[in-house]
């Protein structure tokens, strides 16, 4: 059991904690084959960490953006809130914000509580974020309410990231904290999770429903706390019975079948297959309890696949967990054994090398950059050339590119002043975004062909990963982007230059 003491959770061997080392090699191979872009992984049982990697150029230190997976922390603030008298889940949500409600309340949402937004059962027929995001002054909490309630609350599911964000206000009105502040103290600095980051609405409001920011390791922990009840170092953080009411089936999301999404819905907690439950959030950010095993599964991801993640884990890390315990026996006690497998037996011994041939696995996990074409001689020829760009969306006003032997350097000059990326040639070079946001950064280049450029740029805290083709053209530049991963279009404006006269 991890120390008020610890900052990290402990380690133990996989033959200690009776774990296939091959039935995780076969996950890995499994997350290859099926092209599957994964960040990091950690696989714990009885409180202790087996197994653990990160894709280069991905790092243990750094955080990385939850989206949904934000959820579940904010249903274990209203948890911890509804324990210390600040409310109750049969409150109804307008009661909270008497000045924000429509002049006449539809028996619908007079109807909506506080249990309503944590099963996203609040009787709407489609999630209201876009409209809230819409106000023009900032307030989200009108935006929810004024949208229609079609249906009488608690009979019908829909994904509902506005809810969220309600239990999130309702905790900042009850408390005078935010989310963030309140989970300090009562989760944050009990689990050692350092430096977490949370978005926020216009008005100061933590968005509950997504924008949480914290490292694998962080996200492990909230599951083993999960797995533990509620208990941590000895100490209650979370009422049991909360826990077991919020990872079990509230209302009905689907006929249950081979989707993850349609085994039913607790409070901000999916049930899953296997009599499973997890908290996920979009691009493949995953928090996965099974109860069965004593196990937590952590995960972060950059895919839009989330079900081919979960079929992964059922077809392969199920079986890591069961009849493992006796490989790692002696299977014989005579000196003839002993002798020929070093103490253990045939079985053992293969089990011990599985294991070895596991920790060479983990640490070679890389997202390779592209490698196409080493260099170009147009290099020396556009060296520095200034480009200046035809008004565009991303208000980038000009930009060029430097070479060196092992750098690629792209200076963009933005309304909001300079930016400058750095490249490294056929390898990850880390660097950091100062403009918009303070974001670390790892970015790559190589040469497509010998006109154009290919400059790829991973967002190392984020599940984004950018591939920009730079065609130089004589006099003339253009610039197309994509990325791997989006709520929308994947490809982005198409910028076009020419040299600064």
């Amino acid at each position: 059991m991890i120390s008020s003491t610890q900052k990290s959770l402990p380690r133990k061997s996989l033959k200690d904690l009776g774990i296939s080392a091959q039935k995780v090699i076969d996950f890995l191979t499994y997350l290859k084959a099926h092209s599957i872009e994964t960040h990091s992984l950690m696989l714990l049982r009885h409180g202790h960490v087996a197994a653990e990697g990160w894709w280069e150029p991905y790092r243990p230190e750094l955080p990385h953006m939850l989206f949904s997976l934000s959820k579940s922390f904010t249903s274990t603030a209203i948890g911890m809130a509804v324990h210390e008298g600040y409310l109750s889940v049969d409150d109804a949500v307008i009661s909270f914000f008497p000045d924000d409600q429509p002049e006449e309340v539809p028996d619908n949402l007079a109807a909506m509580k506080v249990r309503h937004l944590l099963t996203m059962g609040t009787g709407q027929a489609a999630d209201p974020m876009e409209a809230m995001h819409r106000q023009e002054d900032g307030n989200w909490v009108r935006g929810f309410l004024e949208m229609p309630v079609e249906h009488e609350p608690g009979t019908f599911f829909v994904y509902n990231t506005g809810a969220t964000y309600m239990l999130s206000a309702i905790l900042q009105k009850v408390t005078g904290q935010t989310l963030l502040e309140f989970l300090q103290p009562r989760l944050f600095e009990p689990l050692g999770i350092e430096h977490p980051a949370w978005e926020s609405d216009p008005r100061g409001i933590n968005t509950g429903g997504y924008g949480l920011r914290v490292t694998t390791e962080d996200i492990a922990k909230f599951g083993q706390l999960y797995l533990q009840k509620g208990v941590w170092d000895g100490k209650r953080l979370l009422e049991e019975s909360w826990i077991e009411t919020a990872t079990t089936k509230q209302i009905s999301n689907g006929d249950g079948g081979d989707s993850d999404w349609t085994q039913g819905y607790g409070y901000q907690f999916w049930r899953c297959r296997h009599g499973a439950y997890r908290g996920d959030g979009a691009f493949g950010q995953f928090c996965i309890v099974l109860e069965q095993y004593d196990a937590v599964i952590a995960l972060t991801s950059g895919t839009n696949d989330l079900q081919g993640v979960l079929d992964g884990v059922w077809q392969h890390l199920l079986g890591a967990f069961e009849g493992t315990a006796d490989l790692f026996e002696e299977t014989s006690d005579s000196e003839e054994a002993s002798d020929q497998q070093g103490g253990f037996g045939q079985e053992g011994a293969a089990a011990l090398e599985e294991s070895a041939e596991l920790q060479r696995c983990l640490q070679e996990l890389r997202l390779a950059p592209p490698q196409l074409q080493a260099g170009s001689e147009l290099e020396e020829a556009v060296e520095g050339r200034i480009y200046s760009l035809a008004d565009n969306g991303l208000g980038i006003e000009h930009t060029r590119v430097q070479f060196d032997d092992e750098t690629a350097v792209l200076s963009i000059q933005h309304a909001l002043g300079e930016e400058k990326l750095e490249f490294g040639r056929g390898t990850w070079r880390h660097g950091q975004l100062t403009l918009l946001e303070r974001e670390q950064v790892a970015g790559s280049f190589t040469w497509q062909t010998p006109e154009q450029l290919i400059l790829t740029l991973r967002g190392i805290e984020t599940p984004f990963c950018y591939t920009v083709e730079v065609q130089f053209q004589q006099e003339e530049i253009e610039l197309r982007s994509r990325v791997n991963v989006s709520f929308g279009d994947t490809e982005g404006e198409v910028l076009r230059g020419r040299i600064k006269a």
